[in-house]
């Protein structure tokens, strides 16, 4: 499953482009161009006016065609077609390949707006359920029920992102029915995954720091007979609980708990490639800004947010919680560089963390918002407001 910008494509084509010729033209490298058409990346800010000029759009208009991302699935082989026309007759083939495709959806996360994925997979979670429903094989069910909660937890996320973090009541019903899902083949992974991302939702949906810790709390203990990484995720989002609350000491405590799990994980632990020092760092500074404690957590957002590059989702975060940092020990110049970053991270993605941190502060430039470099700033927050 691969993601393209179709429009794109066919408008350089219609300018009389080929990928090397329009390279050539901006001063890029072919395979620049070629990762933009394949929604792999975004053109630099620097490089924006000259690549709509040669495909003959304005900034606007070109921001659209960035901004219009078409998922290309790949075509289900025979066998799946017989299935999903006679679901009884799934087999663990069928299930293996839902899984595949789960997996190949989740890969794209990182670099790709949540707005292409939700279709894909709000139809593949529909299939899994179809076919569970449906199958004759009690093994064949308990497998797809293991798919099924990795496909409700996916589309809990996704439809959060998509409604901007507002929409509370459609995710949580997607994270409930990820559990129960679990629960039916007793898998403690997913559902701790799952219970943790309804901890998400209350913390920074909902504004309810006891009830986010107390489920991050819960997510900690179903983890901790499987996964030392999944636990420590789950012990950094109870102390920034206690942090949203003010509760340094406990904060703390939680923070230390959390440290604790990274020592435990090893290359057979499932979460270990997501929790790490950088997730940690990231997390321990949202709690120090939390706690009114900027200048605790500047050093450590800065240097998570260099380390999380490659994940552009979690840098617009890092990012965003740096730039409030900086704005509040009154360092301008740095905080202005930081949010255009911000605001960069946010364009290619649109996750709904990185953009609420971004507006967040933007409104802590208020009492400056007649300064040139405030109102280029808001000028970029106005046009993130229009693309959403």
């Amino acid at each position: 499953m691969t993601t393209k910008r179709v429009r794109l494509v066919q408008r350089r084509k219609s300018a009389g482009y080929t990928q090397e010729k329009l390279a050539e033209r901006l001063g890029v490298e072919r395979s620049t161009v070629l990762r933009w058409e394949r929604a792999e990346s975004e053109p630099q800010p620097w490089v924006r006016p000259k690549l709509a000029a040669a495909l003959g759009a304005s900034l606007d208009e070109l921001q659209a065609l960035l901004d219009d991302v078409t998922v290309v699935q790949t075509q289900p082989n025979d066998r799946m077609s017989y299935v999903l026309e006679h679901p009884s007759s799934a087999d663990l083939v069928t299930v293996g390949y839902l899984h595949e495709r789960i997996h190949q959806l989740d890969e794209q996360y990182d670099r790709t707006p949540s707005t292409a994925l939700l279709g894909p997979a709000g139809q593949l979670h529909g299939q899994v359920k179809f076919v569970r429903e449906n199958v004759a094989n009690p093994r064949v069910r308990k497998a797809l029920f293991e798919v099924e909660a990795e496909s409700a937890t996916f589309m809990g996320q996704l439809v959060w992102d998509v409604s901007q973090r507002r929409d509370h009541a459609a995710p949580i019903t997607y994270l409930d029915d990820a559990v129960a899902a679990a629960r039916q083949v007793r898998d403690p992974y997913t559902e701790a995954y799952a219970v943790l991302r309804k901890a998400f939702v209350a913390l920074y949906g909902e504004k309810d720091p006891r009830k986010g810790l107390t489920l991050a709390g819960e997510g900690a203990e179903i983890a901790k007979v499987v996964s030392p990484s999944l636990t420590g995720l789950n012990l950094l989002h109870v102390a920034e609980g206690h942090a949203m609350t003010g509760d340094l000491t406990t904060c703390e405590e939680a923070l230390k708990r959390a440290e604790a799990q990274l020592d435990r994980a090893d290359a057979d632990d499932i979460a270990a490639s997501a929790y790490t020092i950088n997730e940690f760092n990231r997390l321990a500074g949202s709690c120090y800004l939390f706690l009114g404690l900027p200048d605790r957590a500047e050093p450590i957002l800065r240097a998570t947010a260099r380390a999380l590059a490659a994940k552009q989702k979690s840098q617009a975060i890092a990012l965003g919680n740096l730039a409030l940092s900086l704005i509040r020990q009154g360092k301008l110049d740095e905080a202005a560089a930081t949010m255009h970053g911000t605001i960069d991270a946010v364009e290619m993605t649109r996750g709904g963390g990185g953009l609420n941190l971004a507006f967040a502060a933007g409104r802590e430039l208020r009492q400056w918002r007649h300064e040139s470099w405030v109102q280029d700033i808001n000028d970029r927050l106005l046009a993130l407001i229009a693309a959403i």
